[in-house]
């Protein structure tokens, strides 16, 4: 091997060992956020299963109230018409409602009618939950949700179930329903495995390239001069904006994911349009109230939908570019917050680079959080412009400020965050402050 191989070899070594260190960080960030958000994307769906049941059965409410409070009836007539209305009312594959009186004996069961007229205080799932016993003891202390196994009728077999039950005081009975949530397990398994491969491949991507990089990179040293190591560091700084990029995707993706956690509330919105129909039919004055319900779930959806959508990736980025999203980003700020933002977005007409565009945006999303946690500024300054191939942002407050040297020792995670986003796309990041005369935010990054 000639000398001139030998220290190119020598110095692909840093490289190789940056290049390495790099993928393991980005790995092992992209595994941790990914987690946090299967994390709430389960939490969201429980959330919205909550909800869906709690709407179940004041829907269920609505359609026997009228019977129960009938004083030209009988009692035992009356009771035999809700038990006929609420065995009539289902939804779903496998959805029903259910009645038990006060001693836990089934007055309603569509799925499993043996069930009616039986006993089943002492029954128990099987996990040894004591099922009607812990439902009666929820609904009397003013209802509430319980989860338990119950055969699913579609299945055959027993499956994790999420129950939610009222009182029915005038007779001492329960009335309730309940959502199989074993869809939650599988979706949510099906979305790690999918992020797990995802993760997996990219690490092989970088893995491939970096081993491609330093054999070209030899190949090439052996013919010309040792500056062409420099390729090296272009080489790297691709990897680095592919980490970035590859992030951004995931992002989006999860985002589009994310909105199928709403079909829940959907399916609610839907149950109470077509209860109101039916009522329209009967001429029963009462439709409007479903469909007054029935909006205000709607709402919900779609503010649910733009919450989440907006966290994981804002709309107005991708469709009105950066600019509007920023200026909706500090309008909303001051609102929210009552601190002055005097901003001058000197930036491109045209769009600029996907990474360079949710980079800065994060950035400037961070800092203003650190303004309103830390800071005990009542105004804040923003410039962005653009000098030569380069980005240039300017962000300062007229809070406490802190003691740099003390803060560089135990910097916080948001800092280390715009740090890192900067850092990856080879640009300049700076901090300065003094104690009593705010902090001066100053980021550059390179168009190119």
């Amino acid at each position: 091997m000639s000398l001139k191989l030998k220290i190119l070899t020598l110095a692909l070594l840093p490289l190789l060992l940056v290049t390495a260190t790099i993928t393991l960080i980005n790995v092992n960030q992209a595994q941790t956020l990914s987690e946090l958000e299967i994390q709430t994307f389960e939490q969201n769906l429980l959330t919205s299963k909550r909800n869906e049941l709690k709407n179940y059965v004041e829907l269920g409410l609505t359609a026997i109230s009228q019977v129960i409070n009938d004083e030209s009836l009988t009692q035992e007539a009356a009771q035999s018409e809700v038990k006929r209305i609420l065995h009539s009312l289902t939804f779903g594959e496998d959805g029903y409602f259910f009645v038990y009186d006060g001693k836990g004996v089934n007055l309603v069961h569509p799925a499993q009618p043996e069930l009616v007229g039986q006993p089943l205080i002492t029954l128990r799932d099987g996990a040894g939950d004591l099922v009607i016993a812990s439902l009666l003891n929820v609904a009397k202390q003013g209802g509430g949700y319980h989860r338990y196994t119950w055969r699913k009728p579609s299945l055959g077999d027993e499956e994790d179930k999420l129950g939610y039950v009222v009182e029915l005081p005038k007779w001492g009975w329960i009335l309730g329903t309940g959502l199989y949530v074993d869809d939650i397990a599988k979706e949510i398994s099906r979305v790690r495995q999918q992020v797990t491969i995802n993760i997996r491949n990219s690490f092989f991507t970088v893995v491939v390239l970096t081993a491609a990089s330093a054999v070209i990179i030899i190949a090439i040293g052996v013919a010309i001069n040792l500056h062409e190591g420099r390729l090296a560091d272009g080489r790297l700084r691709q990897l680095a904006h592919k980490s970035v990029q590859f992030q951004v995707s995931q992002r989006r993706r999860f985002a589009r994911e994310l909105h199928d956690g709403i079909n829940q509330l959907i399916v609610s919105v839907k149950f109470r349009i077509e209860l109101a129909a039916n009522k329209i039919k009967k001429g029963d004055l009462t439709a409007s109230q479903d469909l007054s319900k029935g909006m205000e779930v709607l709402n919900q959806a779609i503010k649910e939908v733009r919450r989440l959508s907006h966290d994981l990736r804002p709309s107005l980025l991708d469709d009105l570019g950066l600019i509007s999203a920023l200026k909706s980003l500090l309008d909303e700020y001051e609102a929210r917050t009552g601190i002055t933002v005097e901003a001058e977005l000197g930036l491109p007409v045209e769009r600029l680079p996907d990474d360079i565009e949710i980079t800065l945006y994060r950035v400037i999303q961070e800092a203003l959080c650190n303004v309103e946690k830390h800071s005990g500024a009542d105004e804040v300054r923003l410039k962005t412009s653009l000098h030569g191939s380069q980005i240039v942002l300017k962000l300062s407050d007229n809070g406490d400020g802190f003691d740099i040297t003390k803060a560089s020792q135990q910097a916080g995670i948001g800092i280390r965050n715009m740090h890192d986003r900067i850092e990856l796309l080879s640009g300049e990041f700076a901090i300065t402050s003094e104690i009593g005369r705010g902090t001066q935010l100053r980021v550059k990054l390179p168009l190119s």
